[in-house]
């Protein structure tokens, strides 16, 4: 059981390398520190507004998304979403392949956060 999930108790989890978030519960995870905070929508959804301190790599591009995830850390927690859910639950699945072991999603994404 990872620290958050004993923190939060309430989780959805899809496998014990994704979980899914409630507002709540993401929020606080990012708030907390410095962290791997990643929106996976394109980048006219991201200019449209996004979460403080998001980068933006977007799913839809194959090659960027590839070479952009490999950049990132991955024994360290990584943050997802997208507009509403589906998105980053497909990319979520794509990072546990590269080898992510610790990969957070936004239930509903962005249109829940506001």
């Amino acid at each position: 059981m990872s620290f958050l999930s004993s923190l939060f108790g309430s989780k959805i989890s899809t496998t014990d390398t994704i979980v899914i978030l409630n507002k709540q519960e993401y929020a606080e995870a990012i708030a907390s520190k410095k962290v791997q905070l990643v929106d996976v929508r394109t980048p006219s959804e991201y200019n449209s507004g996004h979460i403080k301190k998001a980068i933006n790599i977007d799913f839809f591009n194959a090659s960027n998304f590839q070479i952009s995830f490999e950049k990132l850390d991955k024994s360290q927690p990584i943050y997802l979403y997208c507009r509403s859910g589906a998105r980053s639950q497909k990319a979520a699945r794509k990072l546990a392949g590269m080898g992510f072991s610790e990969i957070y999603d936004l239930q509903g994404g962005y249109v829940s956060w506001n």
